[in-house]
């Protein structure tokens, strides 16, 4: 099975892991490994999400203020977000 960050995704943690940097640069390193780390733990329990406010997709808590958005396929694991427990999700659309 292979894992696959998207652009969104990888501008998420980018976003995230600078936020956090601001105040304490070894807890934003810190949480980005975990980031990385539950993402290949899908790999091997890609249904262990809960099912995702968004058709086809599945949704991992990932730290209590942090979600992790994925959809899978036979082969992969595709991470779609990575977003703060505050954010609207999905996104208002009128």
């Amino acid at each position: 099975m292979n894992l696959v960050w998207t652009r969104e995704a990888l501008s998420d943690r980018i976003d995230i892991r600078e936020h956090i940097a601001q105040d304490n640069l070894a807890a934003a390193l810190t949480l980005d490994e975990l980031f990385s780390e539950k993402a290949l733990w899908l790999l091997d329990h890609p249904q262990i999400g809960r099912s995702g406010r968004v058709e086809g997709t599945r949704e991992l808590v990932v730290h209590p203020s942090y979600v992790m958005i994925y959809d899978t396929t036979p082969d992969s694991v595709r991470v779609l977000r990575i977003l703060h427990g505050a954010r609207q999700w999905p996104p208002f659309m009128p």
